[in-house]
């Protein structure tokens, strides 16, 4: 089987999440089957095995052309068209939905006051979203909690029938658990924070926030939590292993400079709070966990908390590293049951404070810690979690009922909203022909894909 797997992310030295998650959905895909990576700009990486191409994952032209050629297509998202014309192919296409894109939304938009053309742009990603859950053969989430979010939503399009549940009543062949996951092989040391970060030292505590500070984080909390042991005279270090994220075109976070205003107005910025203003390459990363003494992440009481799965800390588990963590997510539930740290309530100082002294000075129950970090990497290495994944590839394609549905319609729709709200009148009537003459080219320009007869305008 040829397998394309799509990356909406940069793949590359430097990449976050989603872009490691394709990377090694394609290296462990590879094993089994012709797997072809797409990504959206040129790569640094040397992929062995793996063909790549540099496609933008938003053209609906490119993608459509290009998923065509293939037989199953893993993705976390493509374009609306290109789904519904993947839905009436003999491609079998899988989406990744650990990231509940409108979830996340919601939270990058806290706060602000949005204009016309934010609340377009919302609208929009919600249609990609149910797009996406509409004309899928099948899908893959991070955990469990997940899979209830995503069974709920499949139950409302009426993708779950009497058929489906007669051939797998735990409906795991329409949606699985794909976790994000561990490295086999252990982290390298290398000098990263101690001796080359002025200020810490062979004797100071370090705090890692091991990944970028988004809108849906609270840091703020760490660093008043931080400075205040400081204040006590304690050699504690918070550092940020990443502000200014890989992918251009993901925009600053405000979150970011709130962050970065509060170390400042502690009087901590540099002196028990550092911020690594670029991004750690991929491979690096390891020494930057062996140097710290404890992983933290922290986050607020809201709904993308609950369905969240939080990667940054896959790597300290790697890493055999410690965490302290805000409760109310699934990786705080494995902290909790595993007794890989200590989990504190949300936007508490005082038991953050608490916490991070307890542990440091070792009075937490925290012994046999490794071991139980052993079991964990066992079952989450990336070979083992990818299983799921491989098998969906290799069902029987069931397709989404075809009956006539109004997605793509309310799809143009948005899109003309949108237009209109960004670009004014005189750019909305452009956009209007532009994209009326996109889903027109579609219907045009069908091309056999693997194993399939051109479709005449009888089967449309």
């Amino acid at each position: 089987m040829n397998v394309l797997v799509v990356s909406n992310d940069d793949v590359g030295s430097k990449m976050a999440g989603p872009g490691i998650r394709s990377y090694r959905f394609a290296e462990e895909l590879s094993k089994q089957f012709d797997v072809t990576l797409s990504i959206p700009r040129p790569t640094d990486l040397r992929l062995d095995g793996i063909e790549v191409v540099v496609a933008n994952p938003f053209d609906t032209h490119a993608m459509t052309a290009l998923t065509r050629k293939f037989e199953a297509v893993v993705a976390q998202r493509l374009p609306v068209p290109t789904s519904r014309a993947l839905s009436r192919s003999a491609t079998r296409t899988v989406y990744d939905l650990y990231t509940p894109q409108t979830i996340e939304n919601l939270a990058f938009d806290a706060g602000r006051l949005l204009d016309r053309s934010q609340r377009a742009f919302y609208a929009l990603n919600t249609l990609a979203q149910e797009a996406s859950l509409r004309y899928g053969d099948a899908f893959i989430c991070a955990s469990e909690r997940q899979r209830d979010l995503w069974l709920g939503a499949l139950l409302a399009l009426g993708r779950v029938d009497h058929v489906s549940y007669r051939e797998q009543p735990a409906l795991r062949g329409l949606i699985d658990v794909v976790p994000f996951g561990i490295e086999p092989t252990p982290p390298e040391p290398g000098p990263a924070l101690r001796g080359v970060v002025p200020g810490i030292g062979e004797t100071s505590r370090i705090l890692l926030w091991g990944g970028g500070i988004w809108n849906w984080f609270d840091p703020l909390t760490v660093i008043r939590a931080v400075a205040e042991l400081r204040t006590e005279g304690r050699d504690v270090w918070l550092v940020f292993l990443g502000v200014r994220r890989p992918n251009p075109d993901v925009p600053q976070m405000e979150m970011t400079q709130r962050a970065l205003e509060l170390a400042d107005e502690l009087g901590v910025r540099d002196r028990g709070v550092y911020f690594n203003e670029d991004w750690v390459p991929y491979e690096q990363r390891g020494a930057y966990l062996l140097d710290a003494d404890l992983g933290v992440s922290a986050h607020f009481d809201d709904v993308e908390t609950r369905f969240a799965y939080r990667t940054r800390l896959l790597d300290c588990f790697w890493a055999g590293l410690p965490v302290v963590v805000t409760e109310g997510d699934a990786l705080g539930e494995l902290v909790a049951e595993r007794r890989l740290g200590v989990l504190v309530p949300p936007e508490d100082v005082g038991a953050w404070k608490a916490a991070l002294g307890s542990v440091l000075d070792g009075r937490d129950a925290l012994r046999g810690v490794e071991e139980r970090f052993d079991a964990v990497r066992s079952e989450l290495v990336w070979p083992r979690v990818v299983e799921p994944l491989a098998r969906l590839l290799q069902e029987p394609a069931k397709r989404a009922p075809r009956r006539l549905d109004a997605t793509l319609g309310r799809y143009v729709a948005a899109r003309l909203e949108n237009a209109a709200a960004s670009r004014g009148v005189a750019g909305s009537v452009r956009r209007v022909g532009a994209i009326v003459a996109e889903q027109v080219g579609l219907r045009l320009r069908r091309a056999p894909g693997p194993e399939r007869r051109v479709r005449s305008a009888d089967d449309e």
